[in-house]
């Protein structure tokens, strides 16, 4: 987790990566595996912890898991529909493109991509366990594998 007690979050049982990128193309993978709730993706330097709804106007670009159910929001709330539940999603970020994509590893599979749209500061991986609280104790991982 990067940074001290103002970077933590108040509602979501989130962490931000220690390493930024503001410029070419980066990726990671999150082994969701097992994990019943979680969003993943990235946020900007700037972006606050607490008082937000995880969305582009707040500063970050996710995928998130929910009784089921996966989604992303953009300028609306959209409903993703999955052939498969993925075990590892990988997340690729195009800085000067504008672009966040998410995959099924696994799969080889398209979940959501956020296309167009303008980074200005340092985006760091995101990932996170719910609004609040998460019975499910299997974590999310961060792979280095790939």
């Amino acid at each position: 987790m990067k940074g001290n007690g103002k970077d933590r979050f108040d509602e979501y049982l989130g962490v931000v990566g220690k390493d930024g990128f503001s410029s070419g193309c980066f990726y990671f993978e999150v082994q969701v595996k097992e994990q019943t709730k979680w969003d993943l993706g990235v946020t900007r330097e700037s972006a606050k912890r607490g008082g937000i709804v995880l969305s582009p106007d707040d500063g970050y670009w996710i995928v998130r898991k929910r009784d089921g159910e996966y989604r992303a929001r953009d300028s609306s709330d959209y409903s993703l529909s999955l052939s498969v539940n993925p075990q590892r999603v990988g997340v690729f970020v195009d800085y000067e493109k504008g672009l966040v994509c998410f995959n099924d590893v696994e799969s080889k599979s398209h979940i959501y991509s956020y296309t167009d749209q303008c980074f200005n500061e340092k985006l760091y991986p995101f990932v996170c366990l719910g609004y609040w609280r998460n019975g499910n104790s299997t974590p999310l991982i961060i792979c280095d594998d790939y």
